[in-house]
C-alpha cells in the first residue's frame, strides 16, 4: 500500500479486515516493524478517537509518533497557489509539507470540509496539497469528502458481528442535527459498503441525498421506516445537503432512531461513528441499549489504523 485516502487504495478489502482482526487478537505482534521510522499526525481539526487510536496503533508498531495540532500550534497556513502572503498567513502549506518530508516517513492528516465552497471541498483543496507535495506515503485521518479509517473500522465491526449464512442488510440512516455537518462519513461508508458482500440501502429525507459519485447505484429511500424493515445493521449519521451545499432543508418527520423504530428490523445492531448528540441524533435508549455496538466500533478504530499503518510500512520496506 502506497497511500490510504479511499477504499480504492486497498488491494483486497477482505484481506485487510482479516489482518485487522488478527491484530486485535494480538496488538503487540509487530512491535519492531516501525522501529526507526516516524509518523507525523497532522490535525487541522478536532479529534478524539482518530487522534488516540492512531497514536496507539503507531506505538503498537514501534513507530515514533509526532503529533501536530496544526490549527492551534503551527503558523497560520496559506493554501492558495501563487498567493501574495502579505496578510495573516505566515507559512505556505507546500513549505510545511516539505519540512514534514524531512522529518517523517509517513504523513497522516485530518482536514475537514470547509463547508463554504462546494468546489473546494469536492476537490479536496487541503488533502490534495498533501498528496501533491508529500514525498512519503499520505494517510487520510478524515478529509472533506471521506473518512476511510472510520469506514474500515465499520467493516471490521460488521464482520465481527455477522455469523449467518446470508448477506446482512445494512442501512445508513440520516439523523437530525443542530448545525450543518459534512458528508464525509456518509460518503465513505457508502463507498466501502459497495465493496462488502451486503445488501446496502441509504435512508434520508428529501433534499439530503449524498453525492452520486459516492453512492452510485445504491438504493436511496426517503421513508425511514420502509428502509429499516428487516435491517441487520443500522448506521446512524447526520449530514447536510449536498445539492444545496451545506444547507439544512426543513424535515418535518422525526428521524431520530428509537427502539420503536428498531422494532421493524431483524433486531438490528446500531452503529455510529461518534461523537453523537444524544437525544438529537440518537435516543439514550438505543445508544445505551443492548443493540448498540458503537463502543466496539470505536475500539476497532485502533485496529483499522494499525492494519493500515502496517501495510504502509510494508510498502516502505519494499521501496
Amino acid at each position: 500500500m502506497k497511500k490510504f485516502t479511499a477504499v480504492s487504495d486497498v488491494d483486497n478489502l477482505q484481506e485487510i479486515i482479516k489482518k485487522a482482526l488478527q491484530i486485535k487478537e494480538n496488538p503487540l505482534s509487530e512491535t519492531e516493524k516501525g522501529k526507526g521510522k516516524t509518523i507525523g499526525l497532522v490535525f487541522l481539526n478536532s479529534s478524539l478517537r482518530t487522534r488516540l487510536s492512531s497514536q496507539i496503533a503507531a506505538q503498537n508498531l514501534g513507530l515514533n509518533v509526532l503529533t501536530l495540532n496544526a490549527a492551534q500550534e503551527a503558523w497560520n497556513l496559506e493554501f492558495a497557489d501563487g498567493a501574495v502572503m502579505n496578510g495573516d498567513t505566515v507559512e505556505h502549506i507546500k513549505d510545511a509539507i516539505e519540512v514534514l518530508n524531512q522529518y517523517c516517513d509517513i504523513i497522516a492528516v485530518r482536514c475537514f470540509a470547509g463547508m463554504k465552497s462546494k468546489e473546494d471541498d469536492v476537490n479536496e483543496s487541503i488533502l490534495s496539497q498533501f498528496e501533491k507535495h508529500a514525498k512519503v506515503p499520505v494517510i487520510s485521518l478524515e478529509s472533506a469528502t471521506r473518512h476511510p479509517l472510520q469506514s474500515l473500522a465499520d467493516c471490521i465491526t460488521i464482520t465481527e458481528n455477522w455469523t449467518e449464512n446470508r448477506k446482512p442488510k445494512v442501512v445508513l440512516t440520516w439523523a437530525p442535527h443542530i448545525k450543518p455537518i459534512a458528508q464525509a462519513v456518509g460518503n465513505s461508508f457508502a463507498e466501502w459498503m459497495q465493496e462488502m458482500d451486503v445488501d446496502f440501502v441509504i435512508a434520508n429525507p428529501q433534499g439530503y441525498d449524498l453525492d452520486k459519485n459516492f453512492t452510485k447505484d445504491v438504493k436511496v429511500i426517503h421513508n425511514q421506516e420502509e428502509a429499516l424493515k428487516d435491517a441487520d445493521f443500522v448506521y446512524v449519521k447526520n449530514w447536510s445537503s449536498f445539492d444545496d451545499y451545506a444547507a439544512m432543508p426543513e424535515v418535518k418527520e422525526n428521524w431520530m432512531l428509537t427502539n420503536q423504530k428498531l422494532s421493524v428490523t431483524h433486531n438490528a445492531k446500531v452503529m455510529h461513528c461518534l461523537p453523537v448528540r444524544r437525544n438529537v441524533e440518537l435516543s439514550d435508549e438505543v445508544m445505551d441499549g443492548e443493540n448498540s455496538i458503537i463502543y466496539q466500533q470505536a475500539k476497532n478504530r485502533i485496529f483499522s489504523a494499525q492494519a493500515v499503518f502496517s501495510e504502509i510500512l510494508d510498502g516502505l520496506d519494499s521501496r
